[in-house]
């Protein structure tokens, strides 16, 4: 019966460790994705109207970023 109740007490402590190792490597990659390729940003939207060979007005600006959730 012992055995038993150590053999979940490393399954359960195993669990444990992997979920943090998982946390903390996942969390790295995130970071590295945002530093990689930065969320959109007026500067960004300013360009793409330029491209379009428009100039965009404030409110349209800030109309794009409010649909965006910035």
């Amino acid at each position: 019966m012992e055995n038993f109740w150590m053999s979940i007490l490393y399954f359960v402590l195993g669990g444990a460790i992997g979920a943090a190792i998982a946390y903390f490597l996942t969390r790295k990659a995130f970071e590295k994705q945002l530093k990689e390729n930065p969320p959109i940003n007026e500067k960004m939207i300013r360009a793409m109207y330029a491209q379009m060979g428009r100039k965009p007005s404030e409110a349209q600006i800030r109309q794009i970023m409010k649909s965006m959730g910035q």
